[in-house]
C-alpha cells in the first residue's frame, strides 16, 4: 500500500516527507494506522549518524495508533485495537527469557538495524529499499508494519495523539526511578537535564512521594514547569552555584538518588559528586560512542556508592507502560503539559523546538 512518511536520507540532513510503498503484513506483525509519534533525541541522534543507522530510513520510535491487521502468528492484538508502541525486542534471547526485554542481547539489531531480523525492509520508493522497524515500529510513518513485540494495547478512550511519548523517553525516565531506585518517603533525589526523560522521572518521584526532588537544568522556563509537575527544589546550574545549593538542600548529607539524561561527562561527574554515602546514580543519557567520565577513587571508595546505567527504564513495556496510563488517569503522572503537537509536514519545525529547548515533547499527528 502507499503511504507518506518523514525520509531520513543523508546524515545531519532535514527529513523529507515523500510517498513510500510498504509491503505486505508478515505473520509476525501488526499493521498500524498512526495517530501520533513523538519526536525523541534519539530520533536526532540517528538521523545525525552519532549511531551508525543505515540510511535512507524512516525513524520514529514513540507511536501510538489503531490497528488495521493482525498477522497469523499474533496473540492478545485485534483489528481496532489503540496501541502504543514501545521498543523492538527478540523475545528469544536469555535476557527477554529472564523478563529483562530491554537489555536484549539482540537490542542494537532490535532497535537500530532498520530492517527486519531477515534483513529485509517493509518500505521502499521505488526499487530503492528504504530502512523500517526502527525501534520495530518507524512510526514517522503514515501506517507502519510494527513487530508485536512493539505493540502495547490501550483502553480506546487513551488520547493516541498524546500517548506516545509513554513508548520511549517518559518511560525511560520514569521507569528509572520506579524501576532501579529504592524510593522511601524520606528519600532525596536529583535530576539533571529537565527534557521529557527528566520530566518522567520527576514525576514518578512525586506519584510515590519522595519528600526531596530536585530538579537542575539551565531553562528557568523549565524549571518553572519541574516545580508545578513534582519537584520541591530546583536549581538552574547555569546561574547558580549548584554545589553549594544541594548541600543546602540536603542539609551537607548529598542525595540518595541522581539520575543523569544529558549524558554531559561533565555532568554526570557532577550527579556522581552530588551523592551522599551509599548513594546511587543511574546514567540514562545517550551519548556518542567513545564518550568517557572519571570518577576520583578515594573518595569513591569512602561514599560506598553505586553507578548504574539503564535503558528504557528497565521496563517491561506491556506491563510498565499500562501502568504509566494508570497514574496519568489518577492525576499523578500529567506528562500532556510536556506536549506541543505538530503536523508531519512541519516535522522540522518540531525537531528544532526540540534542539532548542523551547518544547519539550514534540508530537507529530497525523
Amino acid at each position: 500500500m502507499k503511504i507518506t512518511a518523514a525520509v531520513a536520507r543523508e546524515r545531519g540532513a532535514p527529513l523529507t516527507i515523500e510517498e513510500l510503498d510498504l509491503d505486505p503484513l508478515r505473520a509476525d506483525e501488526v499493521r498500524v494506522r498512526m495517530v501520533g509519534a513523538g519526536v525523541c533525541h534519539t530520533d536526532a541522534v540517528a538521523r545525525d549518524g552519532v549511531y551508525p543507522v543505515p540510511l535512507p530510513a524512516v525513524l520514529g520510535h514513540e507511536g501510538a495508533g489503531v490497528v488495521e491487521e493482525v498477522g497469523a502468528q499474533v496473540c492478545g492484538v485485534a483489528a481496532g485495537d489503540h496501541v502504543i508502541l514501545g521498543p523492538g525486542y527478540c523475545g528469544q534471547c536469555r535476557m527477554c527469557r529472564s523478563g529483562e526485554p530491554m537489555y536484549c542481547d539482540n537490542a542494537y539489531g532490535q532497535m537500530f538495524a532498520s530492517r527486519r531480523r531477515d534483513g529485509t525492509t517493509a518500505l521502499s520508493s521505488g526499487a530503492t529499499p528504504i530502512g523500517s522497524h526502527f525501534f520495530g515500529q518507524s512510526s514517522f510513518a503514515t501506517y507502519a508494519n510494527v513487530a508485536a513485540n512493539s505493540v502495547i494495547v490501550v483502553d480506546k478512550d487513551v488520547p493516541l495523539e498524546l500517548f506516545g511519548p509513554l513508548g520511549c523517553g517518559l518511560t525511560t525516565g520514569a521507569g528509572a526511578v520506579l524501576n532501579e531506585m529504592d524510593l522511601a518517603p524520606d528519600s532525596s533525589l536529583v535530576v539533571f537535564g529537565t527534557g521529557a526523560v527528566g520530566f518522567g522521572a520527576l514525576m514518578a518521584a512525586a506519584a510515590v512521594s519522595c519528600r526531596t526532588v530536585i530538579g537542575v537544568d539551565i531553562h528557568d522556563g523549565r524549571l518553572e514547569l519541574a516545580r508545578e509537575l513534582g519537584a520541591t527544589h530546583t536549581v538552574n546550574s547555569g546561574t547558580q552555584d549548584l554545589k553549594a545549593e544541594l548541600k543546602a538542600i540536603t542539609g551537607g548529607h548529598g542525595v540518595d538518588f541522581a539520575l543523569d539524561t544529558t549524558a554531559v561527562p561533565e555532568v554526570v561527574r557532577s550527579a556522581a559528586d552530588a551523592l551522599g554515602t551509599r548513594g546511587t546514580l543511574v546514567a540514562v543519557g545517550a551519548a556518542a560512542p567513545g564518550t568517557e567520565i572519571t570518577f576520583e577513587i578515594g573518595a569513591s571508595l569512602m561514599k560506598g556508592w553505586t553507578f548504574k546505567t539503564v535503558i528504557e527504564g528497565s521496563a517491561v513495556p506491556q506491563v510498565f507502560i499500562p501502568q504509566l496510563v494508570e497514574l496519568w488517569r489518577r492525576g499523578r503522572f500529567p506528562f500532556d503539559r510536556l506536549v506541543r503537537t505538530y503536523p508531519l509536514r512541519e516535522i522540522e519545525q518540531a525537531f528544532a523546538d526540540s534542539a532548542s529547548g523551547e518544547v519539550i515533547k514534540p508530537v507529530i499527528v497525523y
